[in-house]
Formats: structure tokens, sequence, C-alpha cells
């Protein structure tokens, strides 16, 4: 299994060696390699089994690194990255040359993001080049959002994870493009629609998903539990699933229908901010239950609620052969 600690002067140096190393931010943890190195981007994809086709996002220190990496860096971006970095916010723009055809996917875009927590921050400040860092999980599988996550999928494919404790959004960052005339919402995330909208207007929000992804995270299946997962109204589901045994994922309430033991209610008081933290935590617990199904319900559709709804849509899009 992989080391853990808080070194980040022996994660800097295994970077260097073009090697991998998890990261923790607020979102989710992260698999970083040296974005400029194409043996570490090669090693990305080879340890999370990650088709080459899905680009990946760049970690930078702050806003200042968005010149050596974007060719131009508009105004409402910049308005954005002033009220939400570091933060759950990533943003394509039309990359330089420079950037390897491994990170985007060979688009003429870039993804970047300035993540907020100390010990990666501290890290990238320490770099001279940015980090590509995809979610730190086999692909398509539950994100990590604590080391013990990492270690349990990864532990054996890299040599450290830079422990930074529980994540504390705990889904992915909200993306926006920039390469049009008006920003679009590629993938909904940590920061709610309603605060994007709230700087820079109304927004357009994604558009239908394919096999060639604009940007992270916009695969029809992906966030997906092993176990088959059936999203919508719980109610109809345990009528029609009556004979089988099934896991329960909830914002509030509990079923009656289903020992309390195979269900998660993800925050009782009706927070949120509090769902999201625990969301893919609850996800992994359910998929390690003697369950056929999971059944998880639609969540108010609103903040952070919008984002959560989005991963288990696409978490349901997987269909378990049998």
């Amino acid at each position: 299994m992989a080391r853990i600690g808080q070194d980040i002067e022996h994660a800097k140096e295994l970077l260097l060696q073009s090697k991998l190393v998890a990261i923790p931010t607020e979102t989710v943890y992260g698999l970083g390699g040296n974005a400029l190195d194409e043996i570490a981007l090669a090693r990305i994809f080879a340890v999370k089994n990650r088709p080459r086709f899905d680009p990946l996002i760049l970690h930078i220190a702050s806003y200042h690194e968005v010149k050596n990496i974007a060719k131009n860096f508009p105004d409402n971006a910049i308005a954005l990255t002033k009220r939400f970095w570091p933060g759950a916010l990533t943003l394509i723009l039309p990359r330089k040359d420079h950037i390897p055809d491994l990170v985007t996917s060979g688009l003429n875009t870039v993804a970047v993001r300035v993540p907020d927590h100390p010990l990666t921050l501290d890290l990238l400040k320490s770099l001279d080049f940015p980090l590509a860092a995809p979610s730190a999980n086999p692909f398509g599988y539950i994100s990590p959002t604590t080391v013990k996550h990492v270690n349990d999928q990864l532990g054996n494919n890299i040599p450290y994870i830079l422990d930074g404790g529980k994540c504390k959004i705990g889904i992915e960052s909200t993306i926006i493009s920039f390469t049009d005339d008006e920003p679009r919402v590629l993938r909904l995330g940590g920061i709610s629609l309603e605060k994007i909208q709230s700087i820079v207007g109304i927004v357009k929000l994604p558009d239908d998903l394919s096999s060639q992804p604009k940007s992270p995270g916009m695969m029809k299946s992906h966030y997906a539990p092993s176990k088959d997962l059936i999203f919508g109204n719980i109610g109809n589901q345990l009528n029609q699933l009556a004979k089988s045994r099934v896991g329960i994922l909830s914002f509030q309430k509990v079923y009656s229908e289903v020992p309390e033991n195979q269900q998660f209610v993800l925050s009782p008081a009706g927070d949120i901010e509090e769902a999201a933290r625990k969301l893919f935590s609850a996800l992994r617990s359910l998929d390690k239950l003697d369950v056929d199904f999971i059944l998880a319900e639609k969540f108010p559709d609103h903040g952070l609620g919008k984002a959560i709804n989005d991963r288990l849509k696409k978490a349901s899009a997987r269909k378990v052969k049998k």
C-alpha cells in the first residue's frame, strides 16, 4: 500500500521523478502528476484506467499562473476567480501550445483551477509546473473523499498519499467554459449555479452528454458504485423491487420498509451542503452491503442539490452485467 503522510518535500521529490502523488483538495482527493511531463501523464491514465479522450484538470497555486497555461483570460472569468479561488471552480480556457495533448485530449482548450486546501497549495507553490490531478480512484467509480478511499483502491499503484483529512465539500468542482461568447457550465459541482450567476449573470447549462467530453465529468456514466443504482422515486421502486434486497440513499427520510442499517440518510436536518459532503462515502458504504440494488432519491434541485442529482443520475447510467 502507499505511504501516507504530510511531507510536502517528499511529495515534491516524487513528482520531480515523474511519479504520482495523491493530493487532498476541498472537493475530492486528486491523483497528481507533473502536467508538463508525458511520462507522469501516461501513468495517471494507466493507474486510473482512464480513457485518453477524457481531459484532465490542471491545478495551480494562484490565478496569476493562468497566463502560463491559457492564451487569454476573459474579464468575467477573472471576476469568478476573484470570488471563488481558491475553491471548487474550474475554468475551461483556450490553451497555450506547450500544454501536452494528453492533458487536453487533443482539444484546443485546457481546464484549470486553484484548489482550496493548505497542504496542496503549499505543494503547488513549491513547484515550477502545474499538477494534472483527476480524482484518485479507478475511472468511473465513486470519487474518494478520504485517504482510506484512495489507499483501498490505488494504494498498490502509487507511492505516496498526502494526508489532508476528509474533504470539506465532497463533490467535484463546477466547470465553466469560456471558449464561446457566453460562459457555459459543463459540470455542476461544489460552487452552486446560483452563486456563479450572482457574479456573471445567466450562464448556459450543459449540452447533451457524449462519448467525447469537452471537459472532465461529462461522461454519461460516472461516479458509479459496482451495484446497480436506481435514481428517482424510492417509494415506487420499493413496490417494484419488493422481493429484492435494497439499500437506500436519502436526503432526510427513513423508509420503514427497509432495515435501518441498509439506509444512509445524508442530512436529517435538511442541510444540502452536509449531504454533499457525505454523498460519496455513503455510496461506498452502500456498495459494500449485501444488497441487490441501491435506491437513491432525487434531492432538492437547488444549490448543491443540483450537483448531487447530477452525480446520482450519472451513477445510475451504468448497468452492471449479470
